[in-house]
């Protein structure tokens, strides 16, 4: 039987930073897409452009020095929609469109009221509770997510990864959670002179497998709504899904994007990595 290897590419269109789910910091991120050889990339922090900011201004900086890759402003919006849940993907568009950055002080509100009900449910369901002085770090935090509750959830040896501390404690809790319209912030990216994407549309990293008649019916919506392309290549697709997505995408005028979700020590996934075969 031929064992699995992840396949590399010199280009990246998803990845995360400490700004969001990640574990580096945008500094760290670059030292090590530059030691990847990564030609082409974009951050793309879940609800959030300040990762996407600071890389910007420090490629700025840095390429008085040195030739530096190409890099495309991005973001990651946690969305909603009639047929179900997905993730939009905003490429290029305009850093200081206000309707943008309207929307995603909205999404930051919502993400803040989504914390407080993960910390009742961890409580009245599991009993976890955390410190004052850990509670105001989550807090200060400019997106705090799962993987941050996870932390704490191991420091409490209560899960041995980040990956059971969620699947155990805080994926029943995400029927609760509160996100934008997937035709809100379609529109908005649209509006801000960017490229939405849909992204992982098989499913993303520990999730099931979509199945034919929900990615039919969420892709039809999404492509009424506005989205220009499809994340084809994706760090757990297989060279099969990859290759339905390329022909749905070119089938329906789209683009055909790729993206590994990287997310540093916080996910088993290595930059460049857009594609599994087993």
């Amino acid at each position: 039987m031929k064992s699995s290897i992840n396949i590399s590419y010199d280009i990246d269109l998803h990845m995360h930073t400490s700004y969001s789910d990640g574990s580096d910091s945008v500094v760290e991120l670059l030292d090590k897409i530059l030691a990847s050889n990564i030609k082409v990339f974009s951050i793309t922090d879940h609800d959030s452009i300040l990762g996407s900011n600071e890389m910007h201004s420090l490629l700025q900086h840095r390429q008085k020095d040195a030739i530096m890759p190409s890099f495309i402003p991005g973001v990651e919006l946690s969305c909603v929609t009639p047929k179900g849940k997905c993730h939009i993907l905003g490429y290029d568009y305009d850093r200081n469109n206000k309707e943008l950055m309207s929307l995603i002080a909205k999404v930051k509100d919502i993400r803040k009221s989504n914390l407080d009900k993960r910390l009742k449910f961890l409580k009245d369901v599991h009993s976890i509770t955390f410190s004052d002085e850990e509670i105001n770090w989550l807090k200060s935090l400019n997106n705090a997510g799962k993987p941050h509750l996870a932390k704490l959830i191991i420091k409490q040896k209560r899960a041995d990864s980040i990956s059971e501390a969620i699947t155990k404690y805080l994926l029943a809790c995400d029927s609760v959670s509160a996100k934008i319209q997937a035709k809100e912030g379609i529109d908005a990216i649209l509006n801000a002179g960017g490229i939405p994407i849909w992204a992982h549309p098989l499913g993303g990293e520990g999730e099931k497998r979509t199945s034919m008649e929900n990615f039919n019916d969420l892709f039809h919506l999404l492509k009424e709504y506005g989205i220009k392309g499809l994340e084809c290549y994706y760090s757990r697709y297989t060279l099969e899904e990859i290759s339905f997505l390329k022909k749905t995408s070119a089938a329906n005028g789209l683009l055909s994007t790729g993206g590994s979700d990287y997310h540093g020590i916080n996910k088993d996934i290595s930059l460049g990595t857009l594609c599994f075969d087993k």
